[in-house]
């Protein structure tokens, strides 16, 4: 079991400042899993003497380094397809599932009580509602002060998974911003500011009054932020809950053959957040003994990790799901 967890920030600190004798991994990708590598290699390191570095850069950062045999493993919340993977030569499997929250900072609104459709937040990103008393927010919130105020949007500035995950919603809840805007880690936002990493998105929320942003549930907590309820796949209204996110989770559907892409967006059932997402490991085919020790940390984490990711809002991999992980760095590292 886990020791007393430090906050992200000493971990941080320690993953890129303190160097131990022993093996030395080096990572690199999704900002929105990054507190809990960082938690992780803390224990590692104190179990194992071996340094693991996570360094977060965001997901198409990650991606291009695992590309280009910069880092020992990429991490990457977009899940990438085979032909992607065959392409590159790499292998792929899930470390840990999240959410991703509308979160705002509207002077008098609290966490969960503001009412958005999930059309009303697409028409908010595309900048088609600009006011927060607009009557599409009004007609969810009736007995709610809506301030007449303008929107700030806010958003990321770098390629990220975040941004795939999110828009992928968008583009599944609105057909003008599919018409318009699509799904991609990096989009043409049509109005707001952006920051990097789901860091800088939540520091320019906490900030900045009268913002909304898109940021995974562990920067929400971690920075005291309120999220918007929304709505499941079927039109129910579901909070940023750990609940509401695991219900979401039940349904994904992982295959060793399809290197377990997956998206958990808008998933069935009522109780399903519809923002849910799994974070994936990349590692490059060719480099059997270090893909070992990148498979040892992930093991030990897998073993030991969950109280660690469910402190910080994370959901961890069902124990059937890491069977098949375990099953599938067996058939590919050797």
């Amino acid at each position: 079991m886990l020791k007393k967890l430090v906050t992200s920030a000493l971990l941080a600190a320690v993953a890129a400042t303190v160097s131990i004798a022993g093996d030395k991994i080096s990572g690199a990708g999704a900002s929105f899993p990054a507190p809990l590598y960082y938690d992780w290699a803390f224990q590692y390191g104190k179990e194992t003497k071996s340094r693991v570095n996570y360094q977060s850069i965001g997901s198409g950062g990650g991606i291009k380094q695992i590309s280009k045999r910069i880092v020992d493993f990429g991490a990457s919340d977009k899940p990438l397809k085979a032909k992607e993977l065959a392409k590159s030569k790499l292998l792929q499997f899930p470390a840990v599932i999240g959410s991703i929250v509308v979160a705002l900072n509207v002077p008098g609104i609290e966490d969960e009580k503001l009412r958005l459709t999930n059309e009303a937040v697409a028409d908010i990103f595309a900048g088609k509602i600009t006011m927060w008393n607009d009557p599409k927010i009004a007609a969810e919130n009736k007995g709610l002060k809506l301030p007449n105020q303008k929107i700030i949007v806010v958003h990321r500035s770098d390629g990220s998974g975040t941004t795939y995950n999110f828009t992928y919603y968008l583009n599944k809840s609105s057909k003008n911003w599919a018409d318009n805007y699509g799904a991609g880690k990096a989009i043409d936002w049509a109005t707001g500011i952006g920051g990097k990493g789901n860091e800088g998105v939540a520091s320019l929320i906490k900030q900045t009054p009268y913002t909304i942003g898109y940021i995974e549930n562990a920067y929400k907590e971690k920075n005291h932020l309120a999220a918007a309820t929304l709505q499941s796949a079927s039109g129910k209204w579901v909070p940023a809950r750990e609940e509401n996110f695991k219900a979401a989770a039940k349904y994904a559907n992982w295959t060793k053959e399809g290197h377990f892409y997956a998206m958990l967006t808008l998933q069935p059932g009522d109780t399903s957040y519809p923002i849910v997402a799994a974070t994936f490991i990349l590692l490059p085919v060719e480099k059997a003994d270090m893909n070992k020790k990148v498979i040892a940390f992930y093991d030990y984490a897998f073993k030991t990790g969950d109280e660690a990711a469910k402190k910080l809002g994370y959901i961890p991999l069902p124990e059937a799901t890491k069977k098949m992980i375990r099953e599938y760095w067996a058939a590919n590292i050797k």
